[in-house]
């Protein structure tokens, strides 16, 4: 397989198998309950919230009472019958999130032992579901995001960060319910804890304030001044701790992981084996600098384009999932699957196997960073026909721009939102 335009399609189906194995409207269905002696609340916060919610609605028994508000980034709402959508701020919080989230705080807290909470629970959950504690403004909690964001920290760490800052994260949700908890999560985090994924809503918390402060101390972060005494004052034990593994104030809770990034990559494999591709999976926890990520695998894709032990057949798919972080240096435009796209071709053109390399990468919610595109593709001719456009490779990637060489090179992947969310999916495809 030699035509890009095949490849480049190839590429693409992958990428729409690994989001539609994780597509609410195929999976939620299996998980629901029968309905209870009273009536159902619905709530939820990320960027499938939306699809989740319909997936609900559409299975439902009409005859039974259903009622809710669920909470989505701005442009990923769907229209419903029965619950209430908000689009607020995301990856930085803002007060649609904020109302939104005091009014489902509100909500729960209304419900009897005969109700039923079912929340829905995604990806980008931690902005959208932000309700600062008394004492922090949202404009700080912003302020705050938007450091945590530009440090590179990985999201596990921010995460740990905001549930210590919520009125309901960290658990805080489920323990506000009498009502018995469905949680329903769809992971977009490492290791697939829902404790991490939006910040843990219903889930126990096993970070503490102490390890909130020392997270922005590693990250070099300098809150400010309201959030830095609220800290201060949950380590010395004058604000409660979140509850911990083993609380039994959350025996109401179950939890379903109905969506994984494993899951979605497997299907993108079997996309690779149906055309007598070798798909080798190297996992979903994949993570670092995206710089890093690019060249540790740059080095694998030699070893097999270079046929050094023999032990893997070409052509070969490289798959994996997981989060990188970019540390922004500049102000160009890319995300950081583009970003690792033209780090991956800058380091296989050095190792000098670049004409047998084509890749894809592309975040599984639809959108690479603060891009409209969900990624890129990598053909073995982007650097040279960039480069006859007059553009600079190395320097766009200094400049942390690297859309600069995927867009006008028309090799951008551009979905719009998924409305489902497990993470950046990453496909590479030695010949």
């Amino acid at each position: 397989m030699r035509d890009g335009r095949a490849i480049a399609d190839l590429l693409s189906r992958s990428f729409s198998a690994a989001v539609s194995a994780a597509d609410p409207l195929n999976i939620v269905g299996r998980y629901l309950p029968a309905p209870p002696r009273g009536r159902t609340l619905l709530v939820g916060a990320g960027k499938a919230a939306a699809s989740m919610a319909l997936a609900v609605e559409t299975q439902w028994p009409d005859s039974s009472p259903l009622e809710g508000l669920v909470i989505t980034r701005y442009a990923h709402g769907l229209p419903l019958r029965r619950v209430r959508c908000v689009e607020a701020g995301h990856p930085v919080p803002d007060a649609a999130g904020e109302g939104a989230a005091a009014e489902i705080l509100e909500q729960v807290a209304r419900l009897t032992p005969d109700d039923l909470l079912i929340a829905l629970i995604s990806g980008g959950g931690s902005s959208l579901l932000s309700l600062p504690m008394n004492g922090v403004s949202m404009a700080d909690l912003k302020t705050l995001t938007q450091a945590l964001l530009r440090s590179g920290a990985p999201i596990t760490d921010m995460n740990a960060v905001r549930k210590h800052l919520s009125r309901i994260q960290g658990g805080r949700l489920a323990l506000a319910s009498r009502a018995p908890v469905l949680a329903l999560v769809i992971s977009d985090v490492v290791g697939d804890d829902p404790s991490a994924i939006a910040s843990g809503p219903c889930s126990p918390d096993p970070s503490t304030f102490s390890d909130a402060i020392s997270i922005l101390s590693r990250w070099r972060v300098d809150p400010p001044e309201s959030i830095r005494r609220h800290l201060e004052a949950g380590r010395e034990g004058r604000v409660d701790e979140t509850p911990k593994p083993g609380d039994e104030r959350l025996s109401h809770v179950r939890t379903e992981l109905i969506a994984t990034a494993r899951q979605s990559l497997s299907a993108a494999a079997a996309c690779f084996a149906a055309q007598g591709i070798q798909p080798i999976l190297l996992g979903d926890s994949v993570t670092g600098e995206a710089r890093d990520v690019a060249q540790a695998m740059a080095s694998w894709v030699r070893e097999i384009a270079q046929d050094r032990g023999g032990l893997v057949r070409r052509p070969a798919a490289l798959i994996s999932g997981g989060e990188c972080t970019v540390t922004v240096r500049e102000g160009g435009r890319g995300g950081r699957c583009t970003e690792f796209l033209l780090a991956l071709a800058l380091m296989v053109e050095s190792l000098g196997v670049s004409q047998q390399v084509c890749a894809v990468a592309a975040d599984t919610d639809g959108i690479d960073g603060m891009s409209e595109h969900a990624g890129a593709w990598l053909l073995p001719d982007t650097l040279d026909s960039a480069r006859r456009l007059g553009l600079d490779p190395r320097h766009c990637l200094d400049l942390n721009n690297s859309l600069a060489v995927f867009e006008p090179l028309e090799q951008v992947l551009t979905t719009g939102p998924t409305r489902t969310n497990v993470n950046d999916y990453r496909a590479i495809l030695i010949l």
